[in-house]
């Protein structure tokens, strides 16, 4: 599965084939497709933005977007797009901005939208082979993926998901966002082992529980963890003796706050794996807590 087609697929028009006039080498750094209204269109690769050399970016561009995203049903997509995001075929997550709707519950909508990041999904088999032999000495314990934003958690995440369920571990993943397996109607399209069941769609927190109870999984993995229902539902499955995978935003300069920092007061992780970026070459590397 090839990510970058996946999310240049989504783009009309000129800004399609603006995007699919970019080199092999550049599609293969390519994180993701930016559109700004009443701007070039650009590609972040690497980790700088290059323009595409196309006209402004139109409402009706972004609009365009929006209904190749959500299969023409914008509306249904409503709760997504309150989280700020939309996910669409091929793994590819939609970010949103514009006029945020605010309500008592918080975000309920968001309104004349203004930009969209196109993140590209993709595999990248052997990525842990540098980390894996700290990651399962003296047998896999829970571990918790660092990297800043766009930093490849939810790369390595997934490889990490393929090893452990070819090695023979029963993985559950509560893949809310479908960004980790990409399943769609039931069956996940990227690769992430024969002993491992998806659940797409549902709230972290909530999945966390259904998949404990429902699959009897020895590891549960989620990516980023962001609030504090999430934290209490996997602090209760290491407390059930299921082992946790997870990743959250931070650095070595800033440990992760919040949910996470508690987490990891709490010993729920044993191992710490840290991803760190140079030149758009990403460095991964494991330490024991």
């Amino acid at each position: 599965m090839d990510g970058f087609v996946s999310a240049a697929a989504l783009l009309p028009g000129e800004l399609r084939r603006a995007a699919e006039a970019l080199g092999r080498s550049e599609r293969a750094v390519c994180e993701e497709l930016r559109l700004r209204r009443g701007r070039e269109a650009s590609a972040l690769l690497a980790g700088r933005e290059y323009g595409l050399g196309t006209g402004p970016v139109t409402e009706r561009d972004l609009r365009a977007v929006l209904e190749a995203a959500t299969g023409a049903s914008l509306h249904a997509a409503a709760q997504q797009l309150r989280r700020g995001y939309l996910s669409a075929p091929g793994g590819v997550r939609v970010g949103v901005c514009g006029t945020a709707v605010w309500g008592e519950s918080g975000m309920e909508n968001v309104r004349e939208i203004s930009s969209l990041a196109l993140r590209v999904p993709r595999a990248v088999p052997g990525c842990a082979d540098g980390i894996w032999p700290a990651l399962t000495a003296g047998g896999f314990a829970s571990a918790l993926i660092v990297s800043p934003p766009g930093g490849g958690k939810t790369t390595l995440l997934r490889e990490l998901v393929r090893r452990l369920s070819g090695g023979g571990w029963r993985v559950a993943v509560a893949d809310e966002r479908g960004e980790i397996a990409d399943a769609w109607s039931g069956l996940p399209a990227f690769d992430v082992g024969p002993r491992t069941d998806v659940l797409t769609g549902a709230p972290k927190a909530q999945a966390v529980g259904l998949l404990l109870r429902a699959m009897g999984p020895q590891v549960i993995a989620v990516d980023e963890v962001g609030d504090s229902g999430e934290a209490a539902a996997l602090l209760e499955a290491a407390r059930g003796g299921v082992r946790v995978l997870a990743a959250a935003h931070g650095c070595r300069e800033e440990i992760p706050a919040g949910p996470c920092r508690e987490l990891l007061r709490s010993g729920v992780f044993r191992r710490l794996v840290w991803i760190e970026s140079c030149r758009g070459v990403r460095r991964y590397t494991a330490e024991e807590l």
